[in-house]
C-alpha cells in the first residue's frame, strides 16, 4: 500500500530577516529619538525666505512659491529630508515675475502627483509626477484664477473653483479610466457648474443664521473652499458671499454630475473644511471658529475652539487644527482635536502656518509656515 507523508502544518520555517530588520531600525531608531525629547512635535526647517503660496503632500513634501535669487519661482522640498528645493517649470513660463502672483495647489492623495496654476505660468492647470520629477501636461485652460483645487481621495477626480467673479464656476474632470488613481487629467471637463446655478439653492434655504445677512440680499461672489466626502460621491464648495462682513454657504453636490444636494448658512467667511475619516461629519472653519456639519443636519453646530485650517485624519476620528490667535499669548497654536470627545489633546504654539496635512499612513501631521518652518506631529502611538 502506498503511503504519503502528511505535511506539517506547525513546521517551523526559515524567512528572509530583511524585512524584519528594516522595520527594528525604524523602531530603533524612532525610540532613540523619542528618549531626548519630551513632547509629541518636532520643530525644523524646510527652507529660507517667505513663501507667498505653499501647499503640504500626504508623502512629506512642500511645494512653495518663494524668492529665489532676484526671481519668484516655484520649488519643492521634502520636510523630513534635504534642505535643497526642485524648481518646477512648464512651457511658456514667464520670465517677468509679478511680486506674489496668485498660485493654486493640490496635491493628490498619494502625495506622488501635483496639479498647480500660478500667476507665471499660462493660465491653465499643471500636473507634476513628484516621484519621476516630471511635467505631464496641461489642462482646464481658465480666464479666471482659481480659487481652490482638490482631489478625491480615491484619485478618480479633480475638482477646481474660481471666486471673486460674477462667473464664477466649478469644473470636474475623472480620470481616464486606464490611468484611475492619480494621474493626468484631460479635458473636457465630466461637469461643469455655474455660480448662477447654485445661488437659488442658498436663497431658498429655511436655515439662515440669525442676524446675519438674509440669502435674498447677498450676492454670491464665487467658490471657495472644496472637500471631496471620503467615499467620493458628494464634493462640499463653499460660497463666497460678497461684504466684509457676510456670510457664506456651503453646497453640497453629486460626484460626478454636481448636481445639488443641499445648502447651509454658516457665519463668516469659510477658510478651511474636512471630512472626518467616515464622512459622517464635516469639519469647518470660519470666522475663526471650528464648527462641524453632520451628514443627516442641515445647521452647522460650533466646536469648543477656534481654528483657520484644518484637517481630519484618514481613519481615526481626529483633526489637526491652526488657530491664529491664542488667549494671552501673542502667538497662535497647531493642536490636535478629538473628534468623538470635543476635547484638545496635544498643541505646540505656533504662528503663520499656511497648511496642514497628515501623512498617507496617518502615523504624522505636518504644519508648515509662510516662512518655512514645519511642525511634525508625531506620537508614540496612532
Amino acid at each position: 500500500m502506498q503511503t504519503r507523508e502528511k505535511p506539517l502544518s506547525k513546521q517551523i520555517v526559515h524567512a528572509p530577516s530583511r524585512g524584519l530588520a528594516v522595520r527594528s531600525a525604524a523602531i530603533v531608531t524612532r525610540g532613540l529619538r523619542d528618549l531626548t525629547r519630551d513632547s509629541n512635535w518636532l520643530v525644523q526647517r524646510v527652507f529660507s525666505g517667505h513663501a507667498s503660496h505653499l501647499g503640504v503632500s500626504p508623502a512629506g513634501q512642500v511645494c512653495a512659491v518663494s524668492y529665489g535669487g532676484r526671481l519668484e519661482q516655484m520649488s519643492l522640498y521634502q520636510i523630513e529630508g534635504s534642505s535643497t528645493g526642485i524648481v518646477l517649470s512648464v512651457p511658456g513660463e514667464s520670465g517677468e515675475r509679478l511680486k506674489e502672483a496668485p498660485a493654486a495647489l493640490a496635491c493628490s492623495p498619494t502625495g506622488r502627483y501635483l496639479v498647480a496654476a500660478w500667476g507665471a505660468w499660462p493660465p491653465d492647470l499643471h500636473s507634476f509626477d513628484l516621484q519621476a520629477k516630471i511635467f505631464l501636461g496641461k489642462f482646464g485652460k481658465f480666464s479666471a484664477f482659481p480659487s481652490a483645487l482638490a482631489w478625491s481621495d480615491n484619485g478618480k477626480y479633480f475638482a477646481a473653483a474660481s471666486a471673486r467673479n460674477c462667473d464664477g464656476i466649478l469644473r470636474l474632470w475623472a480620470a481616464p479610466a486606464a490611468q484611475q488613481g492619480d494621474r493626468h487629467f484631460a479635458d473636457p471637463p465630466a461637469a461643469e457648474l455655474a455660480l448662477a446655478d447654485v445661488t437659488p439653492l442658498i436663497q431658498r434655504s429655511e436655515h439662515s443664521i440669525p442676524g446675519g445677512i438674509p440669502c435674498d440680499e447677498a450676492a454670491a461672489a464665487g467658490f471657495g473652499r472644496l472637500a471631496f466626502r471620503p467615499s467620493g460621491d458628494t464634493l462640499a464648495a463653499a460660497v463666497e458671499i460678497e461684504g466684509e462682513w457676510a456670510d457664506d454657504a456651503i453646497v453640497f453636490l453629486a460626484v460626478p454630475t454636481l448636481a445639488a444636494r443641499g445648502a447651509s448658512l454658516v457665519q463668516g467667511h469659510v477658510t478651511d473644511m474636512s471630512w472626518n475619516f467616515d464622512g459622517s461629519q464635516l469639519i469647518f472653519c470660519s470666522a475663526g471658529q471650528a464648527y462641524r456639519l453632520l451628514a443627516a443636519a442641515k445647521e452647522p453646530v460650533a466646536l469648543p475652539f477656534g481654528a483657520e485650517l484644518c484637517v481630519c485624519h484618514p481613519h481615526l476620528p481626529l483633526c489637526l487644527c491652526f488657530s491664529s490667535w491664542l488667549k494671552n499669548s501673542a502667538k497662535g497654536r497647531v493642536f490636535l482635536a478629538d473628534l468623538n470627545h470635543l476635547t484638545v489633546l496635544d498643541e505646540h504654539t505656533a504662528s503663520g502656518i499656511a497648511d496642514l496635512r497628515w501623512s498617507l499612513d496617518g502615523s504624522k501631521a505636518y504644519a508648515v509656515t509662510s516662512d518655512g518652518l514645519a511642525y511634525i506631529y508625531e506620537p508614540p502611538i496612532l
